[in-house]
């Protein structure tokens, strides 16, 4: 009777504890799929994805506008469309007023490269160094010889070849943002008890952005002026760029501090070719620790490492449009989670 006890399979009863950790490890592991899943879609759609997330965005920051007309009988159709054009002549004006500047520096990489090359002469006594550095900076703009050749220029074959793709874009950019403003109200009504946490996730972050949006046309101003005292040309159109760019927190001003670098050594000569960029960088320290915190105060903020990967993971996945969005995204889902959990 021993021996037969001995030899029978023991059966164990799966304790509570088992069964909460099998439980959290399932749950840990379809999460972990769930996130792959998303993250090749949304690589892989990125054509479709970012002109919809961009116009969601847009509906989004203006829908305390949108509503507040909707409350005074205006119909919800003429503010999608009213909406819907301002958005476009904005951006188009935009671009418009950018595209000079863009294409004077295009025009003037062969300046640049010759200035470059006398900073390196004269910071380095060594001519072999330099002539390695030269032979790199005239590879970069596309040199051959002595004489630097001109940026080749888009041609109409190019832009024939990119007007699909920039077309379906627009396209999808303008049926998303006029049916998100037109059913908002109905998309949100239908999330049943969630619904009163969505609209006041709109409301926090388009309150949010008003905020920013009047810090960074002061920072516009305030660039513009600057530029005209150190005689910088295009001093409104720099203006303009910091406005836009300060929209995208360190990469956007990282970038312009480089091209006002850039500008400078083109315009100017020696250590003066540094001021431009040495006085946006004062301009954008005062903003960030003293304008920002004063005008924003402490709400909607989440850590700066959060913010800094969703810019970077934005850029990565969508270009451009990825880091102007992943903030205005980040911070509605920290205002969503917020209020919902709280």
């Amino acid at each position: 009777m021993k021996t037969d006890r001995a030899a029978s399979p023991r059966v164990t009863k799966e304790t509570p504890m088992q069964r909460i950790n099998s439980d959290e490890a399932r749950s840990i592991m379809l999460l972990i799929v769930t996130i792959g899943v998303v993250g090749v879609v949304i690589v892989t759609a990125r054509e479709i994805l970012a002109p919809v997330c961009f116009a969601l965005v847009v509906g989004i920051v203006a829908s305390p506008l949108a509503d507040r007309l909707s409350g005074f009988g205006v119909p919800r159709s003429a503010i999608a469309g009213a909406l819907l054009v301002l958005t476009s002549g904005i951006l188009v004006f935009s671009f418009l007023l950018l595209e000079p500047l863009l294409a004077t520096m295009a025009t003037r990489l062969p300046e640049i490269r010759t200035e470059i090359e006398s900073w390196v002469q004269q910071a380095s006594g060594l001519m072999r160094g330099i002539e390695d550095i030269s032979k790199e900076i005239e590879d970069a703009v596309g040199s051959n010889g002595a004489e630097a050749e001109s940026p080749k220029l888009p041609t109409v074959m190019d832009a024939i070849w990119l007007a699909p793709g920039l077309g379906a874009s627009v396209l999808i950019f303008a049926g998303t943002l006029f049916f998100f403003v037109l059913t908002r109200a109905d998309l949100y009504n239908s999330a049943g008890r969630f619904s009163a946490t969505l609209f006041k996730a709109d409301r926090a972050v388009a309150r949010y952005f008003l905020a920013v949006t009047i810090v960074n046309l002061g920072l516009g101003i305030a660039t513009a002026l600057v530029m005209t005292i150190i005689g910088m040309k295009h001093a409104m159109l720099w203006g303009l760029a910091a406005s836009v760019l300060n929209y995208i927190l360190y990469l956007g001003p990282m970038t312009l501090i480089a091209s006002l670098l850039i500008a400078g050594i083109v315009q100017f000569s020696g250590a003066y070719a540094l001021l431009p960029a040495f006085c946006f960088l004062c301009l954008n320290l005062v903003e960030a620790q003293f304008v920002t915190p004063a005008v924003v105060g402490q709400r909607l903020q989440i850590n700066p490492l959060a913010v800094f990967l969703a810019i970077v993971l934005g850029l990565w996945l969508w270009g451009p449009v990825g880091a102007i969005v992943a903030i205005p995204v980040a911070l509605w889902l920290a205002v969503l989670l917020q209020v919902q959990f709280h």
